[in-house]
């Protein structure tokens, strides 16, 4: 008996292809008995280019019927009458769907000597590329997962003797019409994808066979379900198959474990969503939350498994063997990745090592610089100092400094603590044992961590072997690096490590989530550190998206763990009126003293030159002499970046002396700023992180001038001799402050930790509340009082919002009251304060000034408190002169609000720390690959149900 063919011819918006199509269609060596074409709501000429082929039969898809592949199918299918089912085939085709002159010829050779067949698929090649295999085949794993057996691959006959198959792909598939009636049609709850392989499913299931044709091939471009003329973006694709995949599990499912299917739906989006995030894949996240919801409450799921049950004849153990197992979908992966990594494609150019490019050499020479400069501070148990203080003793109380609660400074407040805390407890945590021993280790080790970053930063810049090792001496003596270094400006000193780092990681966060998530991760950190660089980073970050707007979907999350970590200090300056607050300093605040710009252009972040003003007026030279020496040793530097607008590489030169730039506006704006208060003092923002910034600009026009010059001169000696010039001219800069811990001109020294008196700390023992009064006379005649609680205000307790503080509390104002009144004598009785602010002790500290308005305010104050009855003297101290309370208050303070014993506190811990594992997640680099245009496997492993019990 002759066959029948009808041939199916969906076309919705494929004007572009649909010719090619109906040439190849009109071409064939066996043509079909009946054509009927199906305008599926096309807005373009689809319809004319149809109605101008000739079809037996052109129909329009009515507006109530769902625009799908499936849908426009089961329409003509429906309104064609067919004499004898069993004899007449149903050649489904799209309008991207163009088949060999032989296609359908083969196909029928191949049905007509196999009457068990019921579906046959042809061979998919690819649109443009024709010896390229896009689809043959299909499966689907134990867990429900489909699998195109075949995809990107080149067509060498390698497939070509298999048959027997799970499923096809719905273009160019071939169908006995008995079959397709029985089976009810494409199922119309998979309208995006995987309705080819269910429909085959069913058939295999009601006892037919499925096959292949390799003789037979049809070129396409994208996925005939969803009648697109493009391929689908990968986000897109996973969110289909997903939503397909969850449909079929819901459908296939014993009756008795659909209920349980149904509750893992969100369960198992959460799982996989930490799996791509894991994988580098944060775009199929969303997916997995919208196919988890659409399967919720997929209300064709019942009519499905009608369907289904209505054409089974088999049980499930039938497919079984047609089935790929997870270590199939394992090893195809792998056979992928060899395939491609063989094909010749690199990741990266390949460039020089950092042990073999001698970089670990300048890594063990600074180690060894780092331990000397800090020699008399080693076996210390902490750093204090400028801006350093001890950090708590122990992990807990590291911790519970970050968030929102109580903070424990001055005379207290509930408020938001500072990114910084957070930054803190990290690097406390490191050394658990004792967190201040982090400090230490940290200053011992900046140095080399510098080098070592600018080395693979300025290593992206350059082939040159040498020219790195001379960016990371630059970059670990910078001036400003090393004035913070020895001021104890520890956020300061944090950013100079990270900026190389970042910049590396904002280059390549172009093209890779995982340094996207690392710029991310550093912009956080750098921020949380030098506040006043946000704004700077953030304009960097802007520019570079310009330049790659391709790359914007990547970038755009840079600043977004940042935004997190300040939105609650951000809500509350604003309410207070000082948004500007937001770029202080976190930690101590320190007087470091005024800077000109002149000192700012000169990379002295403070008054002196970085010692050499001193060390010039010891040899009797005067003040001018410092500044014209520290300005011809940076001449070299000066000389090198303006030499890089010159000679080749002024592309990449422009863009470091633009960050120059920046960084030396950000110095020179911060020093005007004074939003911290310290007593009666306004503190100006420490220009030595802006610094940091300029030098960094700086150092990338020398990289590039380098480069330019070597390449200039063959021999290359030229561009040596400027480089090591200028690294020993920058060396000399930085040595007055490099041995400033020896010479005693360093802010920092050793501490055993403690903060308080050996008395006071022991009571804190017993009682944590117990309140200090210290008292420091000032240069100007005042004196400065300050409310320490139990062993005294740690680095991470320090905040902003105490700083920055515009008014006084009522506490604060007693406070202030009380100390004016102790230090004068009278008839004020200060039980009733003491008792308020539950204060046990009163120092007075020795002040950092020999002036003699502050040597006479100690005094006095010393007389006055000799003279009270109510308070005892103890005797002179290592902080200072003690006095005990006599009569020791007796109310406690209540316990204070943790960052854990609130709602806000225990929200913005869990929104904080849930963005901050996010972005961890996709900065840890997996396996270094480059990602091939094609993968052969799109869908992951999923823990679900097995589909396999039902019988």
């Amino acid at each position: 008996m002759r066959q029948r063919v009808t041939a199916v011819l969906v076309a919705r918006n494929g004007s572009d292809t649909l010719e090619r199509t109906l040439s190849a269609l009109k071409a064939q060596t066996r043509a079909p008995d009946v054509v009927v074409a199906v305008n599926a709501g096309s807005q373009d000429s689809s319809e004319a280019i149809l109605a101008a082929f000739g079809p037996t039969r052109l129909t329009a898809l009515p507006p109530k019927v769902p625009m799908t592949f499936g849908a426009a199918v089961g329409h003509a299918v429906g309104a064609e009458q067919s004499e004898d089912p069993e004899a007449e085939w149903l050649w489904l085709l799209a309008h991207d769907s163009a088949p060999r002159p032989e296609a359908l010829e083969r196909l029928l050779a191949a049905v007509e000597i196999a009457p068990s067949v019921a579906v046959a698929g042809p061979k998919i090649m690819d649109w443009s590329r024709p010896d390229v295999i896009t689809d043959f085949g299909q499966s689907m794993t134990s867990l429900g997962a489909s699998v195109s057996l075949v995809q990107g691959e080149l067509d060498q006959a390698q497939h070509d003797v298999s048959e027997d198959v799970l499923g096809v792909a719905a273009t160019g598939m071939l169908v006995r019409r008995s079959v397709f009636e029985q089976l009810g049609g494409f199922d119309p709850g998979l309208p995006g994808i995987d309705s080819g392989l269910d429909l085959c499913v069913r058939a295999r299931l009601a006892g037919h066979r499925v096959i292949v044709v390799p003789a037979a091939k049809v070129s396409s471009i994208g996925v005939p379900e969803v009648l697109e003329n493009e391929e689908l973006s990968p986000a897109r694709r996973a969110r289909l198959a997903r939503v397909a995949q969850l449909h079929r599990r819901l459908v296939y499912a014993p009756a008795p474990a659909v209920p349980l299917h149904w509750l893992s739906l969100l369960p198992l989006a959460l799982l996989r969503s930490f799996w791509h995030l894991l994988a580098k894949r944060p775009g199929r996240i969303p997916g997995e939350f919208a196919a988890a919801f659409a399967a919720a409450f997929d209300g064709r799921v019942a009519g499905a498994r009608r369907n289904l049950a209505r054409g089974k004849r088999l049980g499930w153990s039938a497919i079984a063997p047609l089935r790929v197992t997870v270590a199939e979908v394992r090893e195809r992966r792998g056979q992928a990745r060899e395939a491609f990594s063989s094909s010749g494609v690199t990741v990266d150019d390949p460039r020089i090592g950092y042990l073999g490019g001698g970089g670990l050499w300048v890594a063990v020479f600074a180690t060894i610089a780092g331990v000397i400069m800090f020699m008399p501070l080693l076996g210390a148990q902490a750093v204090m100092g400028g801006g350093l203080l001890p950090l708590s003793p122990t992990i807990g109380e590291l911790w519970s400094n970050v968030g929102v609660g109580w903070r424990e400074i001055g005379t207290g407040f509930f408020g938001p603590a500072d990114p910084f805390a957070a930054v803190l407890a990290v690097i406390g945590s490191l050394t658990f044992w004792n967190p201040s021993l982090s400090i230490l280790a940290l200053h011992v080790l900046a140095l080399p961590l510098a080098s070592a970053t600018a080395w693979f930063a300025a290593r992206r810049l350059t082939r040159s072997p040498w020219i790195p090792l001379i960016a990371s001496v630059l970059w670990a003596v910078a001036p400003p690096f090393v004035a913070s270094l020895m001021s104890g400006h520890l956020g300061a000193v944090i950013s100079h490590i990270l900026l190389p780092w970042f910049v590396l990681a904002l280059l390549k966060g172009a093209r890779s989530i995982s340094a996207s998530a690392g710029a991310t991760l550093l912009f956080a950190v750098i921020a949380a550190c030098t506040p006043v660089l946000a704004p700077s980073l953030v304009v960097g970050w802007i520019a570079w998206m310009v330049v790659n707007p391709r790359s914007i979907p990547r970038l755009i999350g840079v600043p977004v763990l940042a935004v997190v970590l300040f939105a609650p200090l951000a809500i509350e300056q604003f309410l207070r009126g000082t948004p500007l607050a937001l770029l202080a300093d976190p930690g101590a605040p320190t007087i470091a003293g005024a800077t000109s710009g002149w000192h700012l252009a000169l990379l002295s972040p403070s008054e002196g030159l970085g010692g050499w003003v001193d060390a010039m007026s010891r040899l009797s030279l005067s003040g001018p002499a410092a500044h014209i020496l520290v300005a011809v040793l940076l001449a070299p530097i000066a000389v090198l970046a303006l030499l890089s607008l010159m000679l080749p590489g002024t592309r990449r030169s422009v863009p470091a002396l633009a960050v120059a730039l920046l960084g030396l506006v950000t110095a020179v704006a911060g020093s005007r700023v004074m939003v911290t208060g310290l007593g009666d003092t306004a503190v100006p923002i420490w220009p030595g992180s802006g610094l940091s910034l300029f030098w960094l600009g700086l150092l990338g026009a020398v990289v590039v001038a380098l480069e330019g010059l070597a390449a200039a001169d063959r021999r290359g000696r030229l561009a040596g001799v400027a480089g090591v010039v200028a690294s020993v001219a920058v060396l000399a800069v930085a040595m007055p402050q490099l041995l400033a811990v020896h010479l005693g001109t360093a802010h920092i020294h050793a501490s055993d930790g403690r903060l308080v008196p050996a008395v006071v700390d022991a009571e804190a023992r017993t009682s944590p509340q117990i309140g200090t009064l210290v008292l420091t006379p000032t240069a100007e005649g005042a004196l400065l009082a300050k409310l320490q609680r139990g062993t005294g205000a740690t680095l991470d307790s320090q905040s902003t919002l105490a700083s920055t503080a515009q008014e006084l509390t009522s506490d604060e104002e007693t406070l202030a009251e009380l100390a004016g009144n102790l230090a004068s004598r009278g008839d004020y009785e200060p039980q009733a304060d003491f008792e308020r602010l539950f204060i046990g002790f009163v120092v007075l500290a020795e002040g950092e000034s020999s002036e003699h308005a502050a040597t006479a305010v100690a005094q006095r104050t010393s007389d006055s408190l000799d003279g009270r009855a109510d308070v005892t003297a103890v005797g002179q101290t290592d902080v200072g002169l003690l006095w005990r309370v006599t009569e020791r208050p007796s109310a406690e303070p209540e316990a204070r609000v943790g960052n854990l014993d609130s709602f806000e506190g225990r929200l913005v811990l869990g929104v904080q720390g849930g963005v901050a594992l996010v972005v961890l997640l996709l900065a840890v680099p997996t396996r270094r690959q480059a990602k091939p245009r094609m993968q052969t496997l799109d869908e992951g492993p999923a823990t679900t149900f097995d589909e396999d019990l039902d019988d």
